[in-house]
């Protein structure tokens, strides 16, 4: 028979109420604990990130740009006058001096200009002998007038010289005195006024032959206006050099001041660079540029920053000052670093793949255990391929460059 022991079921009880708190407890700690572990750090390969040493020391300051080498000596050859292109004489890459032929246009119409031209010119010319024949005739009977008038005064002169001798002596009456002094006297009065005529003449001569020359002058420089268009029509280049296009066909029709040819000289090329308009604001005049041709370096300078911005960048031109390597010619692309200044005992990095000058950004700092940790940097001036590091690292940090924008969401990556 069963007996009933009330004190063991109590004890059970209590026993069963304690094991399911340690329990309890347990799978609590273990929530908590579970909740506080970080997330995993996602694997990364080291060999596909760029990694850099953090440094101090001196710090170069650059800007790239690319661009290409042009003639300092460039020339378009316009159009002087409307005309029908016949024959292109010389091909492009050819070798001209400033008297070559290039091409040869034709326009009857300013032919026919330039022989009407001449015939005035011819015209006027007989017009002014015509004139001066006829003035000087003129001047001639004028002279011949004043002679006559000048004989006539000397011999009235003469004789109111006599009469008064012989009056003196009462060999002539004094009414014939005084008739030879009047002749004298009128005689005088026109001889005087035929010399001022003959002054008048010339001077009127010397005028209406100049009058009869300017319309000369006018006539020719106006046939050579037209013999300079005509010459023009045979278009050549201007400037020695290579010439290195000519944009229109024979047979095509050409208005005044169009473009009928380039030439350049080769031997005196420099560079313009574009220059991203964020990174042009430190360039200079006089700044050292080096120049990559592919072919070799150059030296060069700044010479003229372009005021304006297309496209987003700075057309900068650069002069060069070192012999320029073999291959070296116009509208060839080249590379360009410009110095913008020297920085000493600096602490700088490599530059990473985000980030702007003066800026604050965050970048995975190695640690010792194998993995990289999220450090905010504070980036100060930057290079072309360098940074400035005001803040946030110590020289002899190792951190990666690389853009890791794919891990934006961890603090720590494991490197493998």
């Amino acid at each position: 028979m069963d007996i009933a022991r009330p004190d063991n079921l109590k004890r059970k009880r209590t026993r069963q109420l304690t094991y399911g708190g340690t329990v309890l407890v347990v799978v609590l700690l273990m929530g908590v604990g579970v909740a506080r572990l970080k997330p995993a750090a996602p694997a990364v390969e080291r060999a596909t990130l760029w990694i850099d040493t953090v440094q101090r020391g001196p710090m170069v300051r650059q800007v790239r740009g690319t661009g290409a080498l042009v003639p300092e000596d460039l020339r378009w050859i316009p159009a002087a006058t409307s005309g029908r292109v016949e024959r292109i004489i010389v091909q492009p890459g050819s070798e001209v001096t400033a008297d070559t032929v290039v091409l040869e246009l034709s326009n009857p119409a300013l032919e026919q200009e330039l022989q009407d031209a001449q015939l005035k010119v011819k015209s006027a010319e007989a017009s002014l002998a015509n004139l001066h024949v006829q003035l000087e005739t003129e001047q001639l009977q004028r002279d011949a007038s004043t002679s006559i008038i000048e004989a006539d005064y000397r011999k009235a002169a003469l004789q109111a010289e006599v009469n008064q001798q012989l009056a003196s002596k009462q060999l002539v009456s004094a009414l014939t005195l005084q008739q030879s002094q009047l002749d004298e006297k009128l005689l005088a009065s026109r001889y005087d006024i035929a010399k001022k005529q003959l002054a008048k003449g010339l001077e009127s001569m010397q005028a209406r032959l100049a009058a009869e020359q300017s319309s000369v002058d006018q006539f020719r420089a106006l046939m050579r206006l037209k013999e300079r268009q005509v010459d023009e029509l045979h278009v050549r280049a201007g400037l020695a050099g290579v010439l290195q296009i000519v944009p229109v066909e024979v047979g095509q029709q050409v208005a005044p001041g169009t473009n009928l040819a380039r030439v350049a000289n080769p031997s005196r090329l420099k560079a313009e660079l574009k220059i991203a308009e964020t990174q042009a604001r430190d360039i200079q005049i006089g700044q050292p540029v080096s120049i990559d041709t592919r072919n070799g370096l150059v030296d060069g300078r700044v010479v003229r920053i372009d005021p304006s911005v297309q496209n987003g960048t700075v057309t900068v031109d650069v002069t060069l000052v070192g012999a320029l390597p073999r291959g070296s010619r116009p509208d060839l692309t080249v590379d360009g670093t410009i110095e913008l200044e020297r920085l000493n005992d600096v602490l700088f990095v490599g530059r990473p793949a985000l980030g702007q000058e003066q800026s604050a950004v965050g970048v995975f700092k190695l640690d010792p255990d194998g993995t990289a940790s999220r450090t905010q940097v504070k980036i100060g001036r930057m290079s072309v391929d360098k940074v400035e590091l005001v803040s946030g690292l110590n020289a002899g940090d190792q951190v990666v460059l690389s853009d890791m924008s794919a891990w934006d969401a961890y603090d720590r990556v494991r490197l493998q």
